[in-house]
């Protein structure tokens, strides 16, 4: 008689990630201004399940390692706006934001325990402070748009880490943003934008959520998408509302794409075409990423 097949740990892809290739990381080259610019990444970030997907783990490690080690993260997330810009809470115990629910116990107990944020936000400030209004904010922490993509990309917290609010959707405001925030990267910061190509959560079936089918909508926006940052089409991204198949099942609330506009204003020219990282799907979402220079 054969005993019933045990579902799996939560996170237990993660352990294994720990355990066996995350040691890696602990001799990485740290960067340098030899090394040239830090480049500027959309990252489609995932959820708590992104602990329990050892392709998707093993995307973005590789990712990160792809890179020297910046000198500290700049974190634009989808699950946090706020206007006037805002910057996150610096010092050695930031606290995470367990902005999701319906997850196992253990997704609620981690912890990311950066080194101090300080001289990042006081740069930023004064990079925005012609244009924009910036206030602190000493008690937010790191949502999950933040935490879990670099828990995986930098798994021993070893960078200091800021986030930074969305303070509209509107894309050229956003480029411009990231036009005044492009020295950073001369500097050694990772700036991440970090939101999912496709978010259509009240969309999706049952099916769908158990890994079975991808909708067409999302497939049709991937593919548009690609295209687009592929031959550099800056114009037709802007123009994603009226124009982009699947809309506006992909993106019913745009909190999760627009991200990617602050990415493209950081870069060298921004209607350069990108370098892709990471395809395909989960749960049927598009969790196309990239990089840009």
């Amino acid at each position: 008689m054969t005993s019933p097949m045990l579902a799996p740990e939560p996170g237990a892809s993660f352990d294994v990630f720990l355990r066996d290739t995350a040691p890696s990381s602990l001799d990485h080259a740290l960067w340098t201004p030899d090394s040239g610019p830090m480049p500027a990444l959309y990252v489609s970030h995932g959820a708590p399940p992104l602990f329990d997907d050892p392709v998707w783990i093993d995307q973005l490690f590789r990712w990160s390692q792809s890179l020297p080690t910046p000198t500290a993260v700049l974190m634009v997330s989808a699950h946090w706006e706020a206007t006037p810009i805002r910057l996150s809470a610096t010092g050695t115990a930031v606290p995470l934001v367990y902005d999701f629910g319906g997850f196992a116990e253990r997704y609620y107990s981690m912890t990311y325990p950066t080194p101090d944020a300080a001289t990042l936000a006081a740069r930023v400030a004064t990079l925005l402070s012609d244009q924009e209004q910036v206030r602190q904010d000493p008690t937010r922490g790191l949502d999950h748009g933040a935490w879990v993509p670099l828990k995986v990309m930098y798994p021993y917290a070893d960078v200091p880490v800021l986030q930074l609010s969305i303070p509209s959707h509107d894309p050229a405001r956003l480029l411009e943003l990231g036009r005044l925030l492009r020295p950073l990267r001369d500097e050694g910061v990772l700036i991440i934008g970090s939101g999912f190509m496709t978010h259509g959560l009240p969309y999706l079936t049952r099916d769908q959520f158990m890994g079975n089918g991808v909708p067409e909508w999302s497939v049709e926006f991937d593919r548009w998408a690609a295209a687009a940052l592929d031959t550099g089409d800056l114009d037709t991204l802007v123009s994603y509302r009226d124009h982009a198949p699947g809309m506006p099942f992909a993106h019913p609330t745009v909190e999760h794409f627009v991200p990617l506009f602050l990415v493209l204003g950081a870069a060298t020219t921004p209607d350069a075409p990108v370098e892709t990282t990471v395809d395909g799907f989960q749960f049927g979402l598009a969790k196309r990423s990239f990089q840009v220079a």
